[in-house]
Formats: structure tokens, sequence, C-alpha cells
């Protein structure tokens, strides 16, 4: 039985001018004035996103919001922390050689905020970010040690940034969950860390399991949900990859493609 719905942002629920349309605003407030946990599940921070919480209405005591791909499980009444796994600068080193040598931006995120690293090319993530965050322009020799950090993004022009990913070794490639959320951004998290981490912390914290899940997404970051989820619902404009790996396939994030099988699902 669905008890749980986690949705994916960009490209999902969101429409191409990042507004979340009338039609799946009622959809999900439907479903979830009748107890359905709705989760949004995104790489950003919860106060990058909380006009979109707030649109939804969810701020009961039971709502939470998979925020950083993963990485931090947020309480969304309170802000309090339900699960938390960070990433420490010892293990960013690797990648800050492989950017150097690559004459590419790189921005690394704590839990509070992003710093753009000064000692390399200037990024482009700042004018792509939409939301409440602070940018902390700082050299990587000058990170804290004793810091955990969320992830680290690599952000440029898209033919740059397939010029970037095609030069990633398997070396680099084990230190890390890389994943090209846009085309304009790829992430590294910490090996292992994706949305599905996040999401198993909430089903456990509500005695649920994954067979309770539906999902819905569209990108590279998407895949562990909606493999795991009961039923992973992908969009018309989600990447092949993805649309391989799901089990529905609705209409596209321009037209209320969320809505669509929230409507048909649950009726």
């Amino acid at each position: 039985m669905i008890k749980m719905v986690a949705l994916d942002l960009d490209g999902t629920l969101l429409t191409s001018d990042k507004t979340i349309s009338k039609g799946n605003e009622q959809a999900l407030k439907a479903i979830h004035k009748d107890g359905v946990k709705v989760v949004l599940c995104t790489g950003r921070p919860i106060n990058a996103i909380w006009r979109f919480i707030e649109q939804l209405g969810l701020t009961e005591d039971t709502d939470y919001t998979i925020t950083f791909n993963g990485a931090l499980v947020v309480h969304n009444n309170d802000k309090a922390e339900l699960a938390k796994s960070g990433i420490q600068k010892a293990d960013l080193v690797p990648l800050h050689d492989f950017v150097k040598s690559e004459n590419a931006p790189l921005d690394v995120l704590d839990f509070q905020q992003v710093y753009p690293m000064t000692d390399l090319k200037h990024s482009m993530y700042q004018q792509q970010f939409k939301g409440n965050i602070d940018f902390v322009p700082r050299a990587f020799s000058d990170l804290s040690d004793a810091d955990e950090y969320s992830k680290a993004i690599v952000s440029d022009k898209p033919e740059l940034l397939d010029k970037y990913q095609s030069a990633i070794d398997d070396t680099l490639r084990s230190h890390y969950h890389i994943v090209r959320s846009q085309p304009q951004i790829m992430e590294f998290l910490a090996a292992g860390m994706d949305k599905v981490v996040g999401l198993k912390a909430l089903l456990d914290h509500f005695e649920m399991d994954f067979s309770n899940l539906m999902a819905f997404g569209d990108a590279e970051n998407d895949l562990g949900m909606i493999k795991n989820a009961e039923i992973g619902v992908v969009m018309e404009n989600g990447q092949d990859p993805v649309k391989q790996a799901g089990d529905v396939i609705t209409g596209n994030n321009d037209e209320d493609g969320v809505a669509q099988f929230v409507n048909k699902y649950f009726g």
C-alpha cells in the first residue's frame, strides 16, 4: 500500500519556469489531506525550497523533506535534523586536484551555505541557483578540516561539463557518487550517498519500507529512488536511463505530469 509519495523538483514537480502548477498543487494537497506523506526530494537546502513547502501545505508535525540529495532529512516545522551524513574536506582533495587540472570550477556546500572556490575558475552555480542560501567565496585551503560538507558542485556550460565528465577516471569515480542533475550541473556526493538513503531513514522513522513508496523523477540523481520505490514514476521529459528504470511514464513537467498519475492512482 502506498503511504508516501516522494517528488524530485526540477524537471518533475516544477514547471520550466520553476513553479508548481495549480493542478499539481491540488493533487498533492488532496492526498496529503488523506494521510499520504508527501516528501520533496531535492539537492537544495530546505530554506531554498520553503516557498514550495508552504504552497503545498507541508507544514504539519509529520512533514519532512529530503535535502542535499539524501544527505540531510529535515523536519519541516522546526528544521530539526532526522538523519545527516556528510563528507570531510580530506575526501574532497582528489576532486579539487581533478578540477584544477581540467581548469574547471568548484563549489563546496556544507549544510548552511555554499563556498565558491576562489583558487579555481569562476563558477556558474550562483547564477543557476534559485533560493535562499549564502554564497561565501573561499579558497580550498581555507576550508575547515573539522566541518562536514554535504556535496560539491561543478557548474559550467553544458559542452564543458561534457568534457570534464568524459575525463573522470575510475579512480576518481570510486571516491564519489557522481550525478549530472542538470545539463550545466554535476554533483559529487559521498560514495553511496543518494536520495534513497534519506528516504530509507524517513521510511524507517515511520515504520514503513520501500513497498509503501511511490517516487517521481526525471534525472540521473533520481535513479535510486525510482529503482527502489514500489512504483517508480518517470516524467515524459525524463532521461532515457531513468525511463528504462521506472515502472510508469507520466506526462511532462509542463503539463501536470505529476497530477496526471496521482489523480489516476489515488482516484
